[in-house]
């Protein structure tokens, strides 16, 4: 069996099934009363997960190392971590809008591994020194596996902000482990809320008067509370906004996993476990960004638009972290990427 043609034929297939499945998640989120699109959604990116992990075994036995060793690779296997973890994310959600935003993402990815690298690029070439370890499997798929985690969470926020139009709802019990003091807080609110504001229709004024008026400022919240998004929309909201913390909160200990490994890589083969690197460097901005995500909901409460704006920048730097610090060329980590 030809293994290379084996290749450049399933990469072109799965770029070709994720457009494909893009476009009915689209049609499905657009026109929902058509029946089966969702399905069809979800046997496009079974497809392609099975295609790209099809793609990845070919190239293992080809080159006879784990198929981890430059970008073309990475790219393959960040996209089949995100198609991995969009099924994780609509079995919890059962909402075809995730394929909507995951589809996108990783067909976006295929085509730029397929259609824009270099051909050379795309070869299998011999594992320079550096690489000739077993911590690359442990380490560079740990870190790939939480950036595709981290990347579906944080479209999903991004998601959660286009259904709620960026504003800030009420949502309760959303979190994992924060939903019975957020359901208790809410409830509080609402009591004292009940207790320090008249009803609307008592009268208001002198005694003898018994002129009836309302409270504007009243009237005012809860017209922008409750008017503008329906209830639809709200439990969509709040069902996006939960999927999208649990996924984080899994992509989290998989990326502090990855950087410990890293670090523990980097002291046998330079002798130091840190040393600020371009790409460690960013490794730890990412960090800290999600952790500032998490902490921000576990003990302060947050829900709704703040960590969602929190988690839709953490998009942006964990694509910085991935591949814009290989533009720069720079770095202990530019072999076998750019330059």
């Amino acid at each position: 069996m030809d293994l290379v043609a084996l290749q450049n034929w399933l990469d072109n297939a799965s770029f070709a099934v994720l457009f494909l499945t893009m476009l009915i998640y689209w049609g499905s989120a657009a026109f929902p009363g058509i029946p089966y699109l969702s399905v069809l959604g979800t046997t496009g990116m079974a497809i392609a997960n099975l295609g790209i992990a099809a793609l990845l075994g070919a190239r293992w036995l080809d080159a006879g190392y784990f198929p981890l060793s430059n970008l073309y690779e990475s790219l393959f296997f960040i996209a089949w971590g995100i198609t991995a973890m969009h099924f994780l994310a609509e079995q919890m959600s059962q909402s075809r809008l995730v394929g909507a935003v995951t589809a996108p993402v990783a067909m976006a990815i295929t085509a730029f591994a397929t259609l824009t690298l270099p051909a050379q690029m795309q070869q299998s070439e011999p594992l320079v020194p550096a690489l000739k370890s077993n911590w690359l499997m442990m380490h560079v798929s740990v870190m790939l596996l939480s950036y595709a985690a981290l990347m579906v969470g944080s479209l999903l926020a991004v998601a959660f902000l286009v259904v709620t139009r960026g504003q800030n709802v009420e949502l309760k019990g959303s979190s994992v482990g924060t939903g019975a003091y957020r359901d208790a807080r809410y409830r509080l609110q609402r009591s004292n809320s009940a207790e320090a504001i008249p009803a609307l229709n008592e009268p208001l004024g002198s005694e003898s008067g018994g002129t009836t008026a309302v409270l504007p400022a009243v009237t005012s919240l809860t017209t922008k509370a409750t008017l503008p998004l329906s209830p639809q929309r709200l439990t969509l909201a709040e069902t996006l906004d939960n999927i999208s913390y649990r996924i984080i909160g899994l992509g989290f200990p998989l990326l502090t996993i990855g950087i410990i490994a890293g670090a523990v890589w980097a002291n046998e083969a330079w002798g130091s476990y840190w040393s600020w690197d371009p790409k460690e460097t960013w490794a730890l901005i990412t960090w800290l960004v999600f952790a500032a995500y998490l902490h921000a909901r576990i003990t302060r409460g947050w829900q709704g638009r703040r960590p969602a704006i929190l988690a839709a920048s953490g998009f942006v730097v964990v694509w910085i972290c991935y591949l814009g610090v290989n533009l720069l060329g720079k770095g202990l980590h530019s072999y076998g990427w750019f330059f």
